[in-house]
């Protein structure tokens, strides 16, 4: 069931509302964008064409350079036409479906990271039953676990969102529809929403990556008290070093956004029901 509402659009205010600026933000981010495509365009290429890469870790790389592409589409196609507009429109449904296809996404890539972290492991401390640990079926299964448990994670919030009521103002401080942008613009109790976001995508963002940093430390330990061997734990290390770099980037502002304290206590709650009264939102 949709929320009953008088905004029927919302309006992205962007990076800058500085007009000289957009061509050349119009310009980076295309350039951006165009070499995220192609180059994960043509990993993914790669990667199903040679039968010599079809091994767990190529076929977990294939899907995070699908999940790349689809994850920039969501919201770099819009920006980048908002760059060029004076209208930055998009609708409420607009809204939500980008909402739920970027966390749809996002969960799903921050899932994935975890699985290569775990095939990682297994590559390197159990060499010799890797094949049959992961072996085709349970990496086909886990990669259909994450995409189902991304897809129902990112519906959570959108359905959650859409039942809010808007009346005030539609002026997004963002370049894209995000639930916590959305929730300081919704009318009434916010404070279920503000908890499933701070516990549920919490736990889907700091979950996967503290397994990670977990199966890095664990298999580093493991070579350097087996072989004693820097030469060893170097080309460890190295083989991983991109992966590891990848979660670092992904997760840190993951983190910070979605686990830091939010407005979800009862004496700021009473201030926005006070603040939605005073601009019409109690109709």
């Amino acid at each position: 069931m949709l929320n009953q509402t008088s905004v029927i659009e919302f309006l992205l205010l962007g990076l800058t509302d500085i007009q000289d600026q957009q061509p050349f933000l119009f310009a980076v981010f295309l350039t951006i964008y165009l070499v995220n495509v192609a180059g994960n365009g043509a990993i993914l290429m790669i990667v199903i064409s040679d039968p010599r890469l079809h091994s767990p870790m190529y076929f977990f790389l294939g899907n995070l350079s699908c999940l790349d592409i689809c994850y920039s589409t969501v919201t770099l196609p819009k920006m980048l036409g908002n760059f060029l507009s004076t209208h930055k429109a998009i609708s409420f449904m607009g809204c939500i479906s980008q909402l739920h296809f970027f966390h749809f996404l996002g969960s799903t890539e921050s899932l994935l990271l975890a699985v290569m972290a775990f095939d990682h492991f297994v590559a390197i401390c159990k060499p010799l039953h890797s094949t049959v640990i992961m072996n085709p079926q349970l990496c086909t299964q886990m990669a259909i676990t994450i995409w189902a448990i991304g897809f129902f994670h990112a519906l959570l919030h959108s359905i959650m969102t859409s039942r809010l009521n808007f009346y005030g103002p539609n002026h997004i401080h963002h370049f894209f529809c995000d639930v916590k942008p959305l929730l300081e613009l919704a009318c009434g109790n916010t404070e279920l929403n503000q908890r499933l976001l701070n516990t549920v995508t919490g736990t889907i963002a700091a979950g996967p990556f503290f397994l990670t940093l977990l199966s890095y430390f664990y298999f580093i330990t493991y070579l350097f008290l087996k072989t004693q061997s820097c030469n060893m734990l170097h080309r460890a290390l190295s083989t991983c070093a991109s992966h590891f770099m990848v979660v670092i980037l992904f997760f840190a502002p993951v983190i910070f956004t979605y686990i830091r304290p939010t407005s979800g206590s009862s004496r700021d709650q009473e201030n926005k029901e006070v603040k939605d009264a005073l601009r019409g939102c109690w109709l």
